[in-house]
């Protein structure tokens, strides 16, 4: 819900430029950036529940504080910026996207240790059981996304913005104090949940270590067999004043951030992860940006959260298609089906830049939009129309370009858009596969001491392509640039399946194009990797 919301509203408070909500998305890829493999470090060394209920809670506070300040933004815009030449207005504008930005850490600590971690142990050894686990999840997800941005599409449509704000802000009180005794009930229900692999294994590692020591002091075993807390007490003991040192504890976070990235490439599951987060280079998704370019076009509110929730029900048969296929393929084919089958419904992404209604124009500068901003151009982006949309006749799409020689048709004016919206859709079958294929291979082959820190890369890398895109909407932010955006973003997401098949070909060879094989039978051993679930 909020997701959708916010994208509409940076719209709405900074006209149809989609300036602010790439502004915020590069604030958000940025800081997940540099801060994903640190949380996934937290996660790793912290209770289970602790940090599921710390990082939940801090998300939902966030949403709510952030929709209450941007009702007074809404109902005060005009006496705010008059005041101190629109300086408090400004601020305003920075709070919505900081607090904001907050939120995503907080839910990205939420996914990591839910979806990554809490679902691998329920699960156990079952692979076929955490795939359907994976799989529910994921339409648990897509149904929330088909009620809630149609809901709140519908509130601010009819309503106000100012109520749709309220409405979210409301909404997350109730669903946190839900979400908060879920989550306990679950916990409690699953014992293993309590117990963290990585920290017996550090203690083990820690009583090997001390057990070799007094062996080469003539020890024997059986006397060396004394309590863990001794033992670590002894080994750690010489390492303590560098550990208590100011430059330790201020480098700490570096070290962090370095080891995680090195044991994300050292990984056997790096490429099928890279591929995943080449798949975030791109405009071609329900987030801020394609809503912004929606909305500039003339979209209103009900219409895009009609979208939304047919993208959502695209995405469930994704989420089908992947249980079904799995069974029948096995994992990493079932990756290999499901890129090929998104790249082939963007082409009709590719197809819409060129098709009437597309305010695709290359005459027109990219960068006209930036530049008066900057107070280096006199003449703004002319604004769209919404007024027609808002009327219950939908006479045709508007466009923010000069006005042409000839009037074009309501169909055809249609036309651009419908297409893109339409690949757009239909790419969310193979996306969703794919992303669950992914997923699923790095639960499988990641040991769980380094679950949190590797899922913390993986979002970084997400986002550091999510990043590039943010900053290729900022340079080129006005529509007519929209097309040479849409052709960019297939570009990434080609070789980002270019790169899977890499993966694929290297774990399997030419069996990868064997659709049925015997290997499938296999992948109900009970220590899962990449060699049993092929």
């Amino acid at each position: 819900m909020w997701n959708f919301a916010v994208a509409v509203f940076l719209v709405e408070l900074y006209g149809n430029s989609l300036l602010l909500t790439a502004v915020y998305g590069l604030v958000v890829a940025g800081s997940v950036l540099l801060l994903g493999a640190i949380i996934g470090d937290w996660v790793d060394k912290n209770p289970r529940l602790k940090v599921a209920q710390t990082s939940l809670i801090v998300q939902n506070c966030c949403v709510i504080l952030c929709g209450i300040l941007l009702m007074i933004v809404f109902q005060f815009k005009e006496q705010l910026a008059e005041l101190y030449n629109g300086w408090i207005l400004t601020t305003c504008y920075i709070l919505v996207i900081t607090i904001a930005n907050i939120a995503n850490l907080a839910s990205t600590a939420t996914a990591i240790t839910i979806q990554r971690d809490w679902v691998v142990v329920v699960a156990g050894q079952d692979s076929s059981k955490l795939a359907d686990m994976n799989a529910t999840v994921r339409i648990i997800d897509q149904l929330t996304n088909i009620l809630a941005p149609m809901l709140v599409g519908q509130i601010m449509s009819f309503g106000s913005h100012f109520v749709g704000c309220g409405f979210i802000s409301g909404w997350n009180l109730c669903s946190m104090c839900l979400e908060y005794a879920l989550l306990w009930k679950v916990y409690q229900k699953t014992p293993a949940l309590a117990v963290k692999g990585g920290q017996k294994e550090q203690d083990q590692e820690l009583k090997q270590l001390s057990t070799q020591k007094e062996l080469e002091n003539g020890q024997s075993p059986e006397e060396s067999s004394q309590p863990l807390m001794n033992e670590t007490t002894v080994v750690a003991k010489p390492d303590s004043p560098k550990q208590s040192g100011c430059c330790y504890q201020v480098t700490e976070p570096w070290r962090t951030f370095k080891a995680g990235w090195v044991a994300y490439y050292n990984q056997s599951i790096f490429f099928a992860g890279m591929s995943l987060a080449f798949l975030y280079m791109t405009v071609l998704g329900f987030d801020c940006i394609t809503t912004g370019y929606a909305y500039t076009q003339g979209l209103n509110g009900s219409v895009l959260s009609l979208l939304m929730g047919a993208s959502a029900i695209s995405g469930i048969c994704g989420t089908v298609a992947f249980t079904w296929i799995r069974k029948k393929c096995g994992l990493i084919r079932t990756g290999f089906i499901s890129g090929t089958a998104q790249l082939s419904c963007l082409m009709l992404c590719v197809v819409s830049v060129f098709t009437p209604g597309s305010p695709f124009d290359l005459s027109i500068s990219p960068f006209q939009d930036i530049y008066s901003h900057f107070g280096m151009e006199q003449n703004p982006l002319p604004e769209a129309d919404h007024s027609v949309l808002n009327s219950d006749n939908l006479a045709g799409n508007i466009s923010t370009t000069a006005p042409t020689e000839g009037l074009v048709s309501p169909l055809q004016s249609y036309m651009s858009v419908s297409l893109l919206f339409a690949g757009v859709i239909a790419a969310r079958v193979g996306l969703w596969s794919f992303d669950l294929t992914v997923t699923q291979l790095i639960q499988e082959n990641v040991i769980e001491s380094e679950r949190g820190v590797i899922n913390g890369v993986q979002n970084s890398m997400n986002y550091l392509l999510d990043l590039l895109h943010f900053i290729m909407v900022i340079l080129a932010p006005n529509p007519e640039a929209f097309g040479l955006l849409v052709i960019i973003s297939v570009s990434f997401v080609a070789m980002g399946h270019i790169m899977y098949f890499r993966f694929a070909f290297k774990s399997l060879g030419s069996r990868l194009f064997l659709c049925s094989s015997p290997e499938q039978k296999a992948e109900t051993v009970d220590s899962p990797s990449l060699h049993t679930t092929v």
